[in-house]
Order: C-alpha cells, then sequence, then structure tokens
C-alpha cells in the first residue's frame, strides 16, 4: 500500500477498524471444538486474549523501534505465554540485525541467566529462530559483577559477545531463580551503538504497521498453542518428552529439556509425577498450567515446584503430588480450581534427561503409597 494510502487509513479510521475486526476474530481460537466449554475456561481464554494483546502492544507499539530499544517482560504474573515459567523473570528487546548494540549490567545472584538473540516472530512465520546464544556460565564478569555484552554480526576483538544474524530481530533473557526471596535478579539496560539520533514522532505507517503486527500476535499465538493442548490430549495424565526442536524453534532455550502434557483429575483423584533418580543438572521445575498454557496463579497458590523447593526422597528421585484437595503430604501441587489442564517439566543444564512416569491414584490411598 502507499503511502499516502496508508494515511488515508489513519485519518479515516479504517486501519482502526481493520484492527479491532482481527481481534474480534481472535475469539475463535477460545471457542474451538476440542477446547473444554466449561465457563472457567472459557472465561479464562478470553482474559488470555486480552493478557496476549497487552503483550503484543508492548512488543510491537511502544518498545517497537529497534533504533531505541528498551527491555520489557513479555510473561509475568498477569500476562503469560506457552507455560510461561513462574520461576523466570523474562526480559525482551526489539532489533535490528544490522545494527550493534550494548547489554549492559551486573550480574546479581540469581541462579540462571541466558541471553538469545531471535528472528521471526509468531506475529509473523509462527517461529522464533535463535541466532545467537550465550549463559552465565560464559559470561566474563569484573569484579564488582558488572559486564557489557556486544550484540552484532561481527565477533568483537575480546569480551562478552552474542551473534546477530541480518535478519535477527530481538533478544529474550531468562533470569531463573532458585528462590526468589533470596537471590538478586541482573540489573539490565541495552542500547544501540552506532546511533545518537532522537525518534522521530509517529507516523502513519508505523501505527499501520504495529496495529497489524499486534493483531497478528494475539492471533497466532493463540492459534498455537491452542493446536499444542489440543495435542497434549491425546495423551492425558501423562507426560511425554516435547518435540525438543518444535520448542526450539519457537523461542525456547537450547539448555532446557522440555515435557509438556495434559491433566485432568476428579475431585478424589491425585496424579504423581515421580522421578526415581534426579539428574545432575543447574535447574528443574515443574508447573500446572490451565488449558491455554498459562501457568496458574503462583501468586495466591503453589502450582510450581523446583529443585530449591521440592522434598526429594532418600534415593535421589522425588514425588509430586497433584491434586484438588490438601493431601498432606510433600510437594504436593494446587489445582487451584481448575478441573483440567497442561502442564509442564524443564530440566536445565542437564547432561541427559531423567523420564518422569505418572499415575493417577485415588486420594483415599495416597498414604499407603508413602
Amino acid at each position: 500500500m502507499s503511502s499516502d494510502g496508508i494515511e488515508q487509513q489513519v485519518v479515516t479510521g479504517q486501519v482502526w477498524s481493520d484492527f479491532c475486526d482481527q481481534l474480534k476474530r481472535c475469539g475463535e481460537q477460545i471457542l474451538r471444538a476440542e477446547a473444554p466449554a466449561d465457563t472457567q475456561t472459557r472465561a479464562e481464554g478470553f482474559r488470555y486474549l486480552t493478557r496476549l494483546l497487552r503483550i503484543a502492544l508492548e512488543m510491537h507499539l511502544e518498545f517497537a523501534d529497534p533504533d531505541f530499544p528498551g527491555f520489557f517482560s513479555p510473561s509475568h504474573e498477569t500476562a503469560k505465554i506457552g507455560a510461561d515459567n513462574p520461576d523466570n523473570l523474562y526480559q525482551y528487546a526489539r532489533l535490528n540485525g544490522q545494527h550493534q548494540y550494548r547489554v549492559s549490567g551486573r550480574r546479581g545472584s540469581v541462579s540462571y541467566l541466558s541471553f538469545g538473540t531471535q528472528k521471526g516472530g509468531y506475529e509473523s512465520d509462527g517461529k522464533m529462530i535463535q541466532t545467537g546464544f550465550l549463559d552465565a556460565s560464559q559470561l566474563q564478569l569484573e569484579a564488582d559483577g558488572s559486564f557489557e555484552l556486544i550484540l552484532s554480526q561481527e565477533r568483537p576483538a575480546s569480551g562478552n559477545w552474542v551473534r546477530l544474524e541480518p535478519e535477527s530481530n530481538a533478544l529474550i533473557v531468562r533470569q531463573t531463580f532458585l528462590d526468589r526471596a533470596s537471590e538478586q535478579p541482573a540489573q539490565l539496560r541495552i542500547e544501540r551503538l552506532d546511533s545518537q539520533q532522537q525518534p522521530e514522532p509517529l507516523s502513519a505507517e508505523r501505527l499501520h504497521q504495529s496495529l497489524g503486527r499486534v493483531a497478528s500476535f494475539v492471533e497466532n499465538t493463540a492459534r498455537l498453542f491452542a493446536d499444542w493442548a489440543q495435542g497434549y490430549q491425546a495423551h492425558t495424565n501423562q507426560l511425554p518428552p516435547a518435540d525438543q526442536a518444535l520448542c526450539q524453534a519457537v523461542g525456547g532455550d537450547p539448555n532446557i529439556f522440555y515435557y509438556h502434557g495434559y491433566w485432568k483429575l476428579a475431585d478424589d483423584e491425585a496424579l504423581l509425577i515421580e522421578v526415581d533418580q534426579l539428574p545432575d543438572c543447574d535447574f528443574w521445575n515443574l508447573q500446572i498450567n490451565n488449558y491455554w498454557m498459562e501457568s496458574l496463579d503462583y501468586r495466591h497458590h503453589r502450582i510450581c515446584l523446583n529443585k530449591h523447593s521440592a522434598q526429594p526422597d532418600s534415593n535421589g528421585g522425588v514425588r509430586l503430588v497433584l491434586s484438588h484437595r490438601d493431601p498432606g503430604l510433600p510437594n504436593w501441587l494446587e489445582t487451584a480450581g481448575h478441573a483440567d489442564g497442561t502442564y509442564c517439566l524443564r530440566w536445565v543444564g542437564a547432561k541427559g534427561p531423567a523420564h518422569p512416569t505418572t499415575r493417577v491414584v485415588k486420594l483415599d490411598h495416597l498414604k499407603e503409597l508413602q
């Protein structure tokens, strides 16, 4: 479309009407035939769309200019995507792979820290392919814990570096806590190195492009993870290894081995998730999600246990218990008022995965298993 045509669409309001029409269409993903049709799942589904919209507006409008990047969180307590890790602080910045950037700050004491550049996006091709990666084990620090990290196509002569490709368009930072109460997150800022200009006022072209990307992000993200949830229903109350290549293609961390599944429990049932021998790894956790692959409300419910918070058994394994009511056993995970949903297990930095087993038992029989 020509520049004049875009300006006319903005002036007449057509750009807004088209945006609203696509947002309306997003509701079809919540009404899919295989999705649970109860009131709670529908209500959470439509709320999920509003959350995706908030994330998309930050990503593709407010923080969209790669010449003046800034970090924002694309998943947090009240906006969630694709089995968001409750133990993570996610930070995201938009980039242009043709430029060079510097991330600076202090390491902090958070258990795990990684930086990954990506290309693609849910709003376009539905993928986020990694173009460069560095974790804290490779990070060169000053004595006071400060550091600088260069993002560029060519490796600098010295120092920390994450590779960009010409098509790179984002940086994702994962900070993973074993214990949020005792660990300090890394303090980070990002800047473009080869520019001293100031941002231009918002143009019709940029608004048109941004609103189109926002609406496509909401629709495509909702469709992608509704497809995943549909597939998990075929293996109810199991927790098989996920397709690792697929997880990486949509933005997964290469140090993580993922499991995804679907759970469904009656009021008098419990799901046991057991690992005979926990692997030697930097971090692990298991989280409970709703049907839309949003982590349940971890502010008010215990829906996640990790390497620090779970109580292992005397043989170095672990048994986690998911049920609607507290069984009075260690490692209880709450359903938080949900009859079904999805769940995720991840090993971070493990030399090899240790596959879990699952089984459903009656709550009354749990005591017999001790």
